[in-house]
């Protein structure tokens, strides 16, 4: 069953001519306000305690520590961040649904956040064998997986290969499968130079390069809209916690993997999920694609909003993606 609620409008215009600049926008005090507002209206009255796990780490085949934030009891759900993030991107989520009464787990992707930043192992397959260390560790069964961006294509592998029988659901929220960039048989791809840019400018000055990103992540660029300070620097915090190596070479892990024959071989019921607005991963060459090769899916596209749409729009797909899990 599927529900597309959005224009046809691609929102491409960051991603087609690289970093946009950002510098000298703020937000006033009367938009401040109102955005707090919004996020305590948001925010759950009372969070449960959290369960006897908290937090800690898992070991890789290959030796990387991963790190891992495991709160509450009841069915699992795990998140999977973009890049380059951590689990720390997944904080709302985590205390709206813990609020309900599921177990909530997220994970420092190796080279991010808090996990050893290897200069190894920066690829899908790695990545997928990853959580499946984690997921052996906590011993979870019939878990929901909610991948966003590159943890999209994370969940799209995991799944595939590993969930047989652990995974009840799955979600992906403004995911890069099947494939983002431009090839023969993925003519609506973003060009190669557009990654080519990413790593050259990492390279150059990975502090303003992840200084500039938050500004068409979360559709600050866009007519009438403030940057809210707050996140902006959250997203720079959590990147440069991570690995220089490790996120240059997760450009190619992204951009390049084909996950095609992933898709097509998850069976369990999917949500797809995505902004027309967003810039960092053109909607037309993403979920509609996902939702044409994934057996058992649910589509939905919000109109006018950005990549960052779990952060700033919470309040909006945090409710959608309960009712999916439930339903």
């Amino acid at each position: 069953m599927r529900e597309h609620d959005g224009s046809d409008g691609q929102g491409g215009d960051f991603t087609r001519r690289g970093i946009l600049a950002g510098a000298g926008l703020t937000v006033g005090a009367a938009a401040l306000t109102a955005t707090m507002s919004d996020v305590a209206q948001a925010a759950p009255a009372a969070a449960p305690t959290s369960g006897p796990a908290g937090d800690g780490y898992a070991t890789a085949a290959d030796g990387t520590r991963l790190y891992y934030k495991d709160w509450g009891r009841g069915q699992p759900i795990f998140f999977h961040h973009g890049w380059p993030l951590s689990a720390d991107d997944w904080d709302g989520q985590m205390l709206y649904f813990l609020s309900q009464g599921y177990r909530v787990i997220a994970m420092d992707r190796r080279g991010h956040g808090r996990s050893t930043q290897t200069a190894k192992g920066n690829d899908m397959d790695t990545y997928a064998a990853d959580v499946d260390a984690v997921v052996k560790k906590l011993g979870l069964q019939d878990a929901i997986h909610i991948g966003h961006s590159t943890g999209g294509g994370e969940v799209a592998r995991y799944v595939a290969r590993y969930g047989a029988g652990k995974v009840a659901k799955a979600v992906l929220v403004a995911s890069v499968p099947p494939i983002m960039v431009q090839t023969a048989f993925n003519p609506g791809g973003l060009p190669r130079s557009v990654f080519d840019g990413f790593r050259a400018q990492l390279a150059a000055n990975r502090a303003d390069f992840y200084w500039q990103v938050p500004i068409p992540f979360y559709g600050f660029n866009r007519p009438g809209k403030s940057v809210i300070e707050g996140v902006r620097q959250n997203w720079w915090r959590q990147g440069m916690m991570g690995g220089a190596q490790a996120h240059y070479e997760c450009i190619k892990a992204f951009s390049e993997t084909d996950q095609t024959e992933d898709l097509k071989a998850i069976k369990v019921p999917t949500l797809v999920l995505q902004g027309d607005d967003d810039q960092i991963v053109p909607y037309k060459d993403a979920s509609l694609l996902q939702a044409k090769l994934l057996p058992n899916n649910k589509l939905k596209i919000y109109p006018g909003l950005s990549h960052g749409m779990l952060t700033i729009n919470g309040d909006v797909l945090n409710p959608d993606i309960l009712s999916f899990i439930k339903g």
